[in-house]
């Protein structure tokens, strides 16, 4: 045990040593994965906001549908038990003809023309349901299920997701979903290109070490403890690219918040994202170290593997 932990300490310290050794090979991998990192970071970041703002948004949107005066209290609750077991519906609300006329009085209570026309005749408001999706990138389940004929039937007009509300939450989802398409492929490019460097770093490493690595191979050294400094080495370089770019976004964060006014840009709530990266600083630290780590060991394993050709043991 005490053999292995002081092997464990070598590999630990020539790593650390090398990485001193290369400082200036080491700067150019650790400006890519400080880049990579950056992204990934800003990526998750964004994508939480995005889900906070569709969540917002979906709240604030429900599809109403209009009945028919013809349409019974069966009928109607028939209706409602077969919206509340869509799986894309997240809640529904029935308002009657006096309760839909009662709103309406509410919200125009300041125009008196319009309060004494309405007092003058029949309530000519239909009974509605309003229908809150769970996701608005499913509400087109919701749509297929209100045309059927037997449910259109039943319906004195269109629901009101269509026309321009029906563009607006159309443009919104595209929105979201290109804007997510794009970190991803962003984040794949870089990491790509991140992995790449590091193997080339970890590769000319290897070259201006292949005199000391020959010999410690013909003096019996094992694979571990000849591959293990590199893996280090880049270990390291996955750390300081993760501390680097948590303190890029938090200066980011910072320099936004004193420079724009605005809490929102677009789809993307500022003040959120700043309360957000506050809130789970700790939780997405530990996430880019964890990336950084493991990008940068499996580089140098690859690398290792590759140039030293070692054996599997």
């Amino acid at each position: 045990m005490k053999r292995k932990l002081r092997t464990l300490s070598r590999i630990f310290h020539n790593g650390a040593v090398n990485f001193l050794r290369n400082i200036s090979l080491a700067i150019a991998a650790i400006a890519v994965m400080v880049v990579t990192l950056t992204i990934v970071l800003f990526s998750l970041i964004t994508n939480a906001t995005f889900t906070n703002t569709i969540a917002q948004i979906t709240d604030k949107i429900d599809v109403s549908v209009f009945l028919k005066d013809s349409v019974n209290s069966s009928q109607t609750g028939q209706l409602l038990n077969q919206l509340k077991a869509l799986p894309d519906v997240k809640s529904i609300q029935y308002l009657s003809k006096t309760q839909v006329l009662q709103q309406y009085e509410a919200q125009n209570a300041g125009n008196q023309q319009l309060a004494t026309a309405i007092g003058e005749t029949a309530n000519p408001l239909p009974a509605t349901i309003l229908i809150k999706p769970v996701n608005l990138n499913q509400i087109q389940s919701i749509k297929n299920f209100l045309v059927e004929p037997n449910i259109a039937a039943m319906q004195s007009a269109p629901p009101s997701y269509s026309g321009k509300q029906e563009t607006a939450i159309n443009r919104i989802t595209h929105a979201t979903d290109v804007l997510r398409s794009v970190g991803v492929v962003a984040i794949i490019v870089f990491v790509v290109i991140c992995a790449l460097i590091i193997f080339n770093t970890i590769q000319m490493a290897i070259f201006n070490r292949r005199d000391e690595i020959q010999i410690m191979r013909l003096l019996g050294a094992s694979t571990r403890y000849i591959r293990g400094p590199f893996i280090v080495e880049s270990s390291i370089y996955g750390v300081l690219a993760a501390i680097l770019s948590v303190i890029i976004i938090n200066v980011a964060f910072v320099t936004t918040s004193s420079t724009l006014q605005a809490s929102a840009l677009g789809l993307l709530n500022i003040s959120y994202a700043n309360n957000y990266f506050d809130n789970n600083f700790w939780q997405l630290l530990a996430t880019q170290l964890i990336i950084g780590i493991v990008l940068g060991a499996v580089s140098a394993q690859i690398a290792t593997h590759r140039y030293l050709k070692f054996k599997t043991k």
